[in-house]
């Protein structure tokens, strides 16, 4: 039997509030190794089907061989801000759920190559998709002026030290190259030194993968995209792992003249799933509704 690295989060708790109907159409946005979808399609009776959509085409291959006994799963290698052109593709008009489960998983944090984690020694890559001709974070560290670099720390990390770490990256690259995760991560350290047992690296390597991979404005952009194509009555479900992450969230649901809250407040693991995977300690999952048109046109005239 295949062992998977990953173990989702939440998963009792994504199915509870994303499957309305069991017979729906339904569609997990970041499939990932099949963990959430695998959840999802435990709980669909005749009729019912999943569409899983990750850009990562690696993590999307071990979905496919652990869903491959179901026949109502069909995948597809996209960034999820697509999500129109993927359904387009497959005949699918509108849709009754859809998630999106912003973390990484332990498969591609383990991936030495993939340069996501300064605890391996790896290049400076940190892209989840490698179509196209994006940056990697090598590009990044090495190419950006102070101040761009400052930013991208300071307001994708949190991180209030980021002048430092920005000074810190600028001054070595003079010498030569900053080309792997661990000597990028031994500059950080060496910069500001460790005063607790978060590593001083890690805010800056948030920073720069969200960089890299335009994660906030993706988010924005397939939340959109997603409530538009959602039934009235559909779920739209995220599992955030941040602040930035889930004040976008928060505040898209508040503000959409279309969507109904379902979670007032965050939903979060309970004790017995932290134990078990720590990770999930971080997680926050927010659920919201589409409203009937007659409910939109109601609020219209108001």
């Amino acid at each position: 039997m295949t062992e998977y690295t990953h173990r989702p989060v939440l998963v009792e708790e994504v199915v509870k509030y994303l499957i309305t109907k069991k017979d729906g159409t339904y569609v997990d946005c970041t499939a990932g190794e099949g963990g959430h979808s695998e959840a999802i399609l435990k709980r669909l009776e005749k009729g019912g089907r999943l569409v899983g959509i990750d850009c990562d085409a690696t993590s999307l291959c071990v979905a496919n061989e652990r869903l491959k006994g179901y026949n109502n799963w069909v995948s597809i290698n996209e960034n999820f801000i697509n999500i129109h052109k993927v359904l387009d593709r497959i005949n699918i008009r509108a849709i009754d759920g859809v998630l999106f489960d912003l973390g990484f998983s332990s498969f591609q944090m383990e991936n030495h190559k993939r340069g996501f984690s300064f605890n391996y020694e790896g290049p400076l890559d940190m892209r989840m998709s490698r179509k196209g001709d994006s940056s990697r974070a090598w590009d990044l560290v090495n190419r950006l002026p102070f101040e761009e670099l400052r930013k991208i720390i300071r307001e994708y990390g949190e991180e209030f030290r980021a002048s430092r770490i920005a000074r810190a990256i600028v001054r070595f690259r003079q010498k030569k190259t900053i080309d792997t995760t661990v000597e990028l991560s031994n500059l950080i350290e060496n910069a500001i030194p460790r005063r607790s047992r978060i590593h001083p690296a890690t805010r800056t390597f948030q920073a720069l993968r969200i960089a890299v991979n335009n994660e906030l404005e993706n988010l924005r952009k397939g939340v959109a995209a997603a409530t538009g194509v959602l039934n009235p009555d559909g779920r739209i479900c995220v599992i955030s792992f941040h602040s930035l992450e889930d004040r976008i969230v928060k505040n898209t649901f508040r503000d959409s003249p279309v969507l109904k809250v379902v979670t007032k407040k965050p939903i979060t693991a309970l004790e017995d799933e932290v134990k078990i995977n720590p990770r999930s300690r971080s997680a926050k999952l927010r659920a919201a509704e589409k409203k009937q048109t007659s409910d939109i046109r109601h609020q219209e005239k108001k």
